[in-house]
């Protein structure tokens, strides 16, 4: 088999792999910009503290990016060092993408611990104004619950005394008022009857399968451009080929 049309296959695959990486990046540049800009009330719900979690979904996607570019570039010069810098780079993603899904399954507990008591703890200190408030307002709404395991989590908060349960809770926001919340007996026949962490947690563990799925393949597609960029290079080298 000739040489020339070997190299010229596997150039073709590794840009074909390079372009697909960089959409890869791409994508991941734009879940961190709209997880920072939509969903940064939510994730102080499951966060102890002010996470960082999408500004390292922008900065890997703008490194691969970067990178997926530079991949197109090193292929079609042809570059041996450009190659094996690319194959470099694609196996530091492997590693930190299989240690990311291995610790996200193994952890998940722990984050299920987590989001229980930030999130109980936002139900407590509700006022209705800050961040962790409205945040607690937009999850009840939108995912038709109420208090951390029903209702009643809400009488031990501080908003309770003074303005009953939040009207995020109720099922029909026309006829729920005040007066109504206030009332321990009125109050549960007017609001959602099923707890916040049970749906979410149920959430997550139906699909945490499925999330490590996607990740660890996502991780192992990074072995074959690592391969396609070790045999390109290894072929120009051995037989002093250079794209002109």
């Amino acid at each position: 088999m000739e040489t020339k049309p070997v190299i010229t296959c596997l150039k073709t695959l590794l840009i074909v792999y390079s372009f697909v990486f960089w959409i890869t990046g791409a994508i991941l540049l734009a879940v961190g910009v709209w997880g920072k800009l939509m969903l940064g009330p939510y994730i102080s719900l499951i966060a102890d503290n002010s996470t960082n979690a999408p500004y390292v979904l922008i900065g890997t996607g703008t490194v691969i990016i970067v990178f997926g570019l530079f991949g197109c570039f090193a292929t079609c010069r042809g570059s041996p060092w450009m190659l094996k810098l690319y194959a470099m780079f694609l196996s530091l993603v492997f590693l930190a993408e299989l240690v990311a899904g291995i610790s996200g399954f193994v952890f998940r507990h722990e984050i299920k611990g987590t989001f229980h008591r930030t999130y109980n703890d936002a139900v407590l200190n509700y006022n209705a104004e800050d961040e962790a408030s409205r945040a607690v307002d937009n999850l009840q709404h939108k995912l038709r619950c109420c208090g951390v395991y029903n209702y009643s989590s809400w009488l031990a908060s501080v908003y309770y005394p003074s303005n009953g349960i939040p009207a995020s809770c109720c099922f029909n926001s026309s006829d729920c008022n005040q007066e109504d919340l206030r009332n321990a007996t009125i109050a549960p026949t007017k609001v959602f009857q099923q707890g916040c962490y049970e749906l979410v947690t149920s959430f997550m563990e139906t699909n945490m399968a499925i999330i490590a799925g996607v990740t660890f393949g996502i991780a192992f597609s990074q072995l074959i451009g690592m391969l396609l960029a070790c045999c390109l290079s290894r072929i120009i080298t051995a037989n002093q080929y250079e794209m002109v």
